[in-house]
């Protein structure tokens, strides 16, 4: 068998595993935090909002490892290939796509820090501001994140792992969106049947595209 032969294998065995995701758990918070930071560390957006420097990966994978432990896993939505090569986050449609009110808000301020740095916690909640004041109200599964290791981009993981998760979206009869922070990941999402909407960046950020995708009859529901 040739080298060549090995490397299509291997590859044909991760599209496998991300087609067919389990569902993440806590003890998998980390590995999908240190996972995002990597995939997140040059997507346009969080390189506007997150601090420069070496602190930046560390920042980031405490937000990612904040957001997957407390605010996805306990939802039960949180996909991921059994290599952990790629994951992907969502949230159901009855629960909140914020962190509750401002005390609530206020004591994540130290992890916000981390994140951005004093002289860009301006543009972060500038970004956090406008994704909630554009979030839809009708009932919708929110697709806040999905990501492949960087290593194994190119592949075609993040398109399995969309499908598989899509369909568990459409079983449930439900609509999903999601905010575009990277103009290459556009042709996935309209390939997945998502459509965009309009801009909602604030002055002066990158571009980030609001995308929704209608219901589709389905049967069951995610929780299968």
């Amino acid at each position: 068998m040739s080298d060549d032969d090995t490397l299509e294998d291997q590859r044909h065995l991760r599209l496998r595993r991300a087609a067919n995701p389990r569902r993440a758990t806590p003890d998998d918070a980390r590995t999908i935090a240190r996972l995002f930071a990597a995939a997140f560390a040059t997507d346009p957006v969080m390189d506007y909002i997150s601090r420069p420097g070496p602190k930046r990966a560390v920042g980031l994978e405490r937000f990612f490892y904040w957001l997957l432990s407390v605010r996805a896993i306990p939802f039960g939505q949180v996909w991921m290939a059994e290599d952990a090569s790629v994951a992907a986050t969502w949230l159901p449609p009855d629960v909140p796509a914020t962190a509750g009110g401002f005390f609530d808000q206020l004591k994540l301020l130290p992890m916000f820090l981390r994140l951005c740095g004093f002289p860009r916690l301006g543009r972060g909640q500038a970004i956090a501001d406008a994704m909630e004041k554009n979030h839809p109200h009708a009932p919708h599964f929110y697709l806040a994140f999905i990501a492949t290791a960087p290593r194994f981009q190119g592949l075609g993981l993040g398109s399995a792992l969309m499908d598989a998760t899509l369909k568990k979206v459409d079983e449930a009869g439900a609509a999903a969106y999601l905010e575009n922070s990277n103009p290459k990941n556009a042709r996935l999402y309209e390939r997945s049947g998502f459509v965009r909407q309009n801009n909602i960046a604030p002055k002066g950020a990158p571009p980030l595209i609001a995308m929704w995708r209608d219901a589709r009859q389905g049967s069951s529901s995610l929780s299968q």
